[in-house]
This record gives C-alpha cells, sequence and structure tokens, in this order.
C-alpha cells in the first residue's frame, strides 16, 4: 500500500504478527504500541498524530500518551514527543494531538502509544495527518487505527507491542484487552496495568552479590556495556562492515575489541599474566584491529557480535563475585595498577569506543542496490 504526495513517499509498514506468548515476559513500569512507516522528503514536512485517551487509575504517577519518533538515515533521532510533559490523566476521553516534522533527512516515522504505571488505560480512535505540497493535511494510512479489528487472541492486530517495528514484547504488569468502551465504532483498546513498582532511580549502586565498591565498579560497567549495545542492535551486516576509510575499523571490529580488552583485563587482573599463545590467536587481531582486524571481522549479523561480548561480561562478574573490595587495592603483577584502576580503565575504554562507534554511526553512506542484469533470452539461446 502507498500513500503518495508529489514531495514525499509513504510505505506503510506491515507489522509483523508475532504472538507475545512467543517471548519470555520482561518487568517494566510502562509499554507502548506502535507502528513504523518508512518516510522520504525533499524539505521538512509537518506531522500530526491525533487520537483519544482515558486514563483510570489510583496511582499518582499513572499516566498515557500518544507519543511519535522519526529515526533519521544517520540512525541518530529526530523529533520525538512522548507526551510526558504533558501526560493524560483525565478520567473522560479526551483527544491529544502530537504535531511534528521530518525532512531530508529522515527514514523512519513510528507512532502509538504508551501508558506508564498502575491503572486502566484506553486509546482509540489514532490518525496520521501528514501536510501535503498545498499546506493541507492528509490522512495517511494506519493499520486498526480505531481498535475495529481487534480480538480477543489479538487486542494489538496491526499494531507491535513495543517502540521498535515487529517487536512483540510481553511485559508482565500489562494486559492489552478489547473493549467496547470506545468513542469511534464499536472498539477500542484497554490497557490494564498492574503490580507495576518504582523504576531504579538513573543512579549508580552497588549490584546485589558483590562486596560495595566492587557492586558499584559492577554497576558501571554494565551501564557502559548497555549503552554500547543500544548503541549497535538496529545495524545491518551491511553497516557493521562499514569501512570509513582504508585505515578505519569497522563497528563490528570495535564490538570485537571491547571483549577482547576485557578479556586480557581478566586473565590479568584474575591470573596474574599475559595472553598465552592460544589466547593471543584467538583474541590478537580483534585486540590490535588494523589490517588483520579489518579482515578478519566482517560479514556477522550484531548478534554474533554481541553474544561474544556478553560472554566475555558474563565470566568477568562471575570472578568479580568471587573478590571483595580490598582485591580491588591490590596491585596487577607488572602492570604498574591496582586491580581497580585496571576494571575503571576497561569501563573508560568501552566509553572511548563508544563516543567512536557513535561518530563512524553517521559517517556511513547508503547502502547501494545493485540489480541483477540477466541476459536476454535471445544471448542465452
Amino acid at each position: 500500500m502507498q500513500f503518495k504526495t508529489t514531495r514525499l513517499l509513504f510505505l506503510l509498514f506491515t507489522a509483523i504478527s508475532i504472538p507475545a506468548s512467543a517471548q519470555d515476559a520482561i518487568s517494566r513500569s510502562w509499554t507502548s504500541f506502535t507502528q513504523t512507516i518508512d518516510v522520504q522528503a525533499d524539505k521538512e514536512v509537518t506531522f500530526k498524530l491525533t487520537g483519544k485517551i482515558k486514563v483510570i487509575t489510583e496511582d499518582p504517577e499513572g499516566v498515557a500518551g500518544l507519543w511519535a519518533r522519526v529515526d533519521n538515515k544517520n540512525k541518530e533521532t529526530g523529533f520525538f514527543d512522548n507526551m510526558m510533559d504533558r501526560p493524560a490523566t483525565s478520567e473522560n476521553w479526551t483527544a491529544y494531538t502530537i504535531e511534528g516534522s521530518f525532512d531530508q533527512e529522515a527514514k523512519t516515522l513510528s507512532i502509538g502509544g504508551l501508558c506508564m504505571r498502575n491503572g486502566d488505560f484506553y486509546f482509540d480512535d489514532l490518525k496520521l495527518l501528514i501536510q501535503d505540497e498545498n499546506g493541507d493535511f492528509v490522512e495517511a494510512p494506519i493499520q486498526n487505527a480505531s481498535f475495529e479489528l481487534s480480538t480477543t487472541k489479538n487486542p494489538l492486530s496491526g499494531w507491535s507491542s513495543g517502540i521498535v517495528e515487529g517487536e512483540q514484547l510481553k511485559i508482565k504488569e500489562y494486559d492489552p484487552q478489547v473493549t467496547e468502551d470506545s468513542t469511534a465504532g464499536t472498539q477500542a483498546i484497554l490497557i490494564k496495568g498492574r503490580g507495576v513498582t518504582p523504576p531504579r532511580p538513573m543512579e549508580i549502586v552497588a549490584e546485589d552479590g558483590y562486596t560495595p565498591q566492587m557492586g558499584v565498579l559492577v554497576s558501571m560497567l554494565d551501564a557502559m556495556k548497555e549503552r554500547v549495545e543500544g548503541s549497535v542492535q538496529k545495524h545491518s551486516v551491511y553497516e557493521l562492515d562499514y569501512l570509513m576509510d582504508e585505515k578505519a575499523n569497522s563497528i563490528g571490529a570495535l564490538i570485537m575489541h571491547l571483549a577482547a580488552a576485557e578479556k586480557l583485563y581478566q586473565v590479568m587482573t584474575f591470573e596474574g599474566r599475559f595472553f598465552n599463545k592460544e589466547e593471543e590467536e584467538k583474541w590478537g587481531a580483534a585486540l590490535d584491529l588494523g589490517a588483520s582486524g579489518r579482515e578478519a571481522f566482517k560479514g556477522h549479523e550484531v548478534g554474533h557480535y554481541l553474544d561474544i561480548y556478553n560472554e566475555v561480561r558474563a565470566e568477568t562478574k562471575k570472578e568479580l563475585a568471587k573478590r571483595d573490595d580490598a582485591w580491588l587495592q591490590e596491585e596487577i603483577p607488572g602492570a604498574g595498577m591496582t586491580n581497580f584502576y585496571g576494571w575503571f580503565h576497561v569501563m573508560e575504554h568501552q566509553s572511548s569506543h563508544l563516543g567512536q562507534i557513535l561518530l563512524l554511526q553517521k559517517r556511513i553512506k547508503p547502502e547501494e542496490k545493485v540489480e541483477e542484469i540477466l541476459p536476454s533470452e535471445t544471448i542465452k539461446n
């Protein structure tokens, strides 16, 4: 299905229907639903997302909203609004609007609804309006915009239950249902939030299972690793392999480099030595990067690299749990630094290369699609 103007082209994204029960449920203090469309424009284009929301809750933090996000070609977020500066709290059906824009840098536009904490959150009659060349707002197609196609088995039919296209997350605390309490048509969507606890504050605290300083160290290591993972998890193989120039490192190689450096500090701090021959053969290219890294690390999905990174981190945390705060102050043999400083450097190292990854993301050129040219029947015969 296509929705065209002379200025831009909108391609409706068909959400992948994956039963939520196919995934393990996770625990979280909010939930959302979304649809995503590809967008192209040669100048700034204004859009409006409208919808009706009702909130029934005794939780002072129980709120809802519409949300919209523009993702640019360079992996950065363009426009974003989730209404959390003006959340929906009324017990009566109320109309809300998000107004935003995208330009020639935009790649996709994601829209949907969200709710936080405990309560009954009702959504209905969502509309996406795009301004055309005459300045008029034209309605773009949304699947199941008023939830008339929703069923008991699939309340969010046509929508993805998350903030990413095709993502189907099951949040333990939230139960989407079909309701006849609607404003447009005969149905609406009701998301019941129960048993939600406040999220942990954005602070560095000692992780359970470790001595105090060790727990703080692990918390910081994992926080930085999560940022690295979040920055690369949507990359294609082409983007992971992309080289800015003949001397550059690829993003895939940099993920391997982080894993290799952490592995080196494992043997340095836990065993008081450097890589042996076998370890050097396994990790040397990733540790040194350069020509050997460019040759060794290509053609893999992002999961390949993150699985290795996760395995290394799991071993790090297993070993740190065996040690105490006094061990952190001991010196690493032959390294001229304490164990604490060594693991601080691992965290610092992650931060440094995260900056490099973010820079490389902005330099990735769009992948050129090469069409296969087949010989004519005359030539073949």
